[in-house]
Order: structure tokens, then C-alpha cells, then sequence
């Protein structure tokens, strides 16, 4: 597999810094590990926090080579040093990704940050400005678009098997917030100065927007969202419904709660066209259904017969051993990886190498600011352009 035969050397490995993920962070966590699960980047610097005592208590717990009080002074210095970091992983909250970013960006330096891309949609568009007029490459974490088995679905779309796409449901239901949380994660998520005006839609409706758009080719063009804040007090949206119309005239459906108990993480997608239909549920990753119209459902698995090229790659065991979001995480770093080393080289980058741009970050954003102000406007139908 060819994610197996990508470490042949020392030299590919990316110098990687982190701004943001200190030790009681979670997300910070998950993107060390993706980062080194295909060991093509070495993590020597970072920011890990927004006051300086616990910023260098992360970095030296971590035994970070060179450790910052915060992102400008760690994007000043390391543009400076012949060995610098040639990537930053941004895992901030959210408000603060567009400010991190654009310091990094404006010295050269590649940005792989986490999703929503900004609190705002007025941030999110001078992140596109400052991404494309800086030299750097910036990814977007959209973790889901890295499943061997979401690739097969993008590919099988693309190669017409199931004909004309007419209607697309996606949804991404959770519980967590089901009542009032006072922990660092729901403080944050749940707080419009930080999150952003979305809550349930920034957080996983991004997510699910992402995913539908991702594997069917297809750009939403307007919609009509009903959002709720089911908790008394709560700030920003718990739960949504959102009816979607795509270009070509495909419709879809897209629904994101985190008040839905008995919900852990049960992202979904189903795509029928004139042909068949296609099914995958993130908490059942490696498979995908199949069915062509008036035939029996054929289930594919990850690496198993009738798996195409696109999964392939990405794939690292064989059939039957469980792959998910840890490998989804670090296929997005990996492809990363490779668009970094053709830049480094001076080379174009390979065909294959898909990853989320700050392109599709922008349009995650769109779609949070068209579902506030379609709600407020009594489930109006809006443009997604803003």
C-alpha cells in the first residue's frame, strides 16, 4: 500500500510546530498523533496555550526543543532559524485561528489548522486573502474527507456508478451537550466570542456540510435552516435542520444536533442518483453500501473486494482490522505531507493528494452564517455566498 512506503527517509519528514493543544486539550492530542502515525513530521516547537506558564509547561512536558510564550514571537523566531519549522498546526479555538494563521502564513510557513476556519465569516474571507497571497500551502482538518471508505464513495460518484445524483442526506447527531456542561471543551464550544455565531453548525454541522459536498462533487447554492438552542440560556444553536439545494438541481437534507441522547459520534451520509444509492456511517467506518437500483445491496469493505484505487491508497492494514479517526486524521497529514515536500522541492505536487484547502474552509463558514441568518429569518431561503 502506499501509504506503507512513504517513510523511506529522514529528510521527508516535516520540522512541525503547534499553536495551541496544550496538555488538557484533546484536540492537540489527536493531531501529535495523526502527525507521527506515518512519521512524516517531527514536532520541535510550539505555543501551546494562551498564558505563558501553562505554555511552557505543555512544551516541556512534551520535551518540545524550543518552547514559546506565545504564536507572533514562535512565527517571528522560527522564520528566522535556518532549521525552523517548515508547518504549524493550528488547534486554537476557533476566534483565534485567522489571527495564528496569518502570522505564520505571511512568513512562509505552511498552516495545517483544525476546523471551522474562522469564528467569522468577515475572518474567514482575510484568511483566503492571506492564504493566497502567501507562498504557503494551508490545509484544513476535515478529518472525515481522510476515510478510505468516504475516498470510495468520492470515487464511485465521480465514475457514475450511481448515475445523476438527485438527493443527498447527511447528518451528524451527538448527545454531549444534552444538558449544561461547565468543562474546558463545552465552555468554549459554547461561547459565541470564541466559537463563533454557530454552535451545534460550527462545531459538526461544518462537518457534515463538508462531508456531503466532499463526496459528491456537488456546491451548495442555497438553503433553508431551522436552528434551536434546546437549553435554557444556551447562547448558540444546539440542534438544526437544514434543507439544501445543490447546482444541477440535486436536494438534500442536513441535520446536526447535540442534544440527541443516545448519539456519540453518528456522523452519516446517504447519496442516491438515477442509478443506485450509497451508504456510510462514520461509527462504522470501514464499510460502504452499495446498491444499484433493483438489485440487492452490496456491501464494500475497506481494503476488501471491489475497494477501488482511492481507498487503496490511504489504507494501511488489511480487511477486517478496524480503521477510523485517528487514520482519518493522519491521512489528511500525510497528504499534507507530500504537497509539502513537492513544495520544498520545487516540484508539483501529485495528482492523487487530496486535502481540504482554506477554500473549503470558507465555504464551512458560508454555510454557518447562512443557516443563522435563514433561521432568523423564519427558515427563509438564503445564498450561501453571503
Amino acid at each position: 500500500m502506499a501509504i506503507e512506503g512513504r517513510n523511506e527517509n529522514l529528510d521527508r519528514r516535516i520540522r512541525l510546530g503547534m499553536v495551541g493543544g496544550g496538555n488538557d486539550a484533546f484536540i492537540g492530542g489527536v493531531h501529535r498523533i495523526a502527525s507521527r502515525i506515518d512519521d512524516r513530521f517531527e514536532l520541535v516547537a510550539g505555543a501551546l496555550s494562551s498564558t505563558p506558564e501553562k505554555a511552557r509547561a505543555s512544551g516541556e512536558a512534551l520535551g518540545l526543543p524550543r518552547i514559546y510564550d506565545d504564536f507572533k514571537q514562535m512565527a517571528i523566531r522560527e522564520a528566522r532559524l535556518k532549521q525552523g519549522i517548515e508547518a504549524v498546526s493550528i488547534v486554537t479555538p476557533n476566534h483565534m485561528h485567522y489571527l495564528a494563521a496569518r502570522e505564520f502564513l505571511k512568513r512562509g510557513i505552511h498552516v495545517i489548522c483544525d476546523k471551522p476556519l474562522t469564528s467569522t465569516l468577515s475572518d474567514a474571507k482575510k484568511l483566503v486573502k492571506a492564504a493566497e497571497q502567501s507562498d504557503a500551502l494551508f490545509v484544513l482538518t476535515h478529518n472525515y474527507t481522510g476515510y478510505p471508505m468516504v475516498r470510495q464513495a468520492r470515487e464511485m460518484i465521480a465514475n457514475g456508478d450511481i448515475g445523476k445524483i438527485r438527493v443527498v442526506q447527511v447528518e451528524y447527531p451527538q448527545d454531549w451537550l444534552t444538558v449544561e456542561q461547565d468543562f474546558k471543551q463545552a465552555e468554549w464550544r459554547t461561547d459565541p466570542a470564541r466559537s463563533g455565531a454557530g454552535g451545534s453548525t460550527g462545531d459538526i454541522g461544518t462537518h457534515a456540510y463538508n462531508l456531503a459536498c466532499f463526496v459528491t462533487g456537488l456546491t451548495a447554492e442555497s438553503l433553508a435552516a431551522d436552528i434551536q438552542a434546546f437549553v435554557p440560556g444556551r447562547q448558540v444553536d444546539d440542534n438544526a435542520h437544514v434543507m439544501l439545494r445543490f447546482d444541477g438541481g440535486a436536494r438534500g437534507m442536513l441535520w446536526c444536533s447535540q442534544v440527541a441522547p443516545g448519539n456519540e459520534n453518528a456522523l452519516r451520509i446517504r447519496v442516491y442518483g438515477e442509478t443506485g444509492g450509497l451508504e456510510w456511517a462514520q461509527e462504522d467506518p470501514n464499510y460502504l453500501w452499495h446498491t444499484p437500483f433493483g438489485e440487492p445491496k452490496r456491501l464494500i469493505t475497506r481494503n476488501g473486494a471491489g475497494a477501488g484505487g482511492a481507498a487503496e491508497r490511504i489504507s494501511r492494514v488489511p480487511p477486517g482490522h478496524p480503521e477510523g479517526y485517528l487514520e482519518g486524521f493522519a491521512n489528511i497529514y500525510s497528504e499534507a505531507a507530500e504537497a509539502i515536500l513537492a513544495h520544498r522541492n520545487n516540484k508539483t505536487q501529485p495528482e492523487e493528494v487530496i486535502y481540504p484547502t482554506v477554500h473549503d474552509g470558507l465555504r464551512g463558514v458560508q454555510f454557518v452564517d447562512a443557516c443563522v441568518r435563514s433561521s432568523k429569518r423564519n427558515a427563509a431561503w438564503v445564498k450561501l455566498d453571503g
